[in-house]
């Protein structure tokens, strides 16, 4: 009985979040010190533009590793590195252009 109570709850949360990018970022990173703005930021000054900095951060999603993080050695030993994705790349493209749209600072400096 309590199963498909638990399942309805999960699938109705999902009905009712807004789009990938709430559901599955905004959700695990609002535990984290460093904002999603703060990490955009820091994805752009390594990789520079949107092609670069979505495949680099698609890649580190994919492949989680130390070595490719650009998050500093102190949040990385505090935090650790999180787990290789189970999202689909559709989902990926999808939270990843909402994620560039919101925080892109281009076209918006005057």
């Amino acid at each position: 009985m309590v199963k498909p109570i638990i399942l309805c709850f999960v699938l109705v949360s999902g009905v009712f979040a807004q789009n990938a990018y709430e559901r599955h970022c905004v959700e695990c990173h609002k535990e984290l010190p460093t904002s999603l703005q703060r990490m955009f930021m820091r994805y752009l000054l390594v990789y520079s533009g949107e092609e670069n900095v979505k495949a680099g951060m698609k890649h580190y999603l994919k492949y989680p590793l130390k070595e490719i993080s650009v998050m500093s050695d102190l949040f990385i030993d505090t935090y650790g590195i999180k787990e290789k994705t189970k999202l689909s790349d559709r989902e990926i493209d999808e939270a990843l252009d909402i994620y560039w749209d919101k925080y892109k600072v281009f076209n918006k400096l005057k």
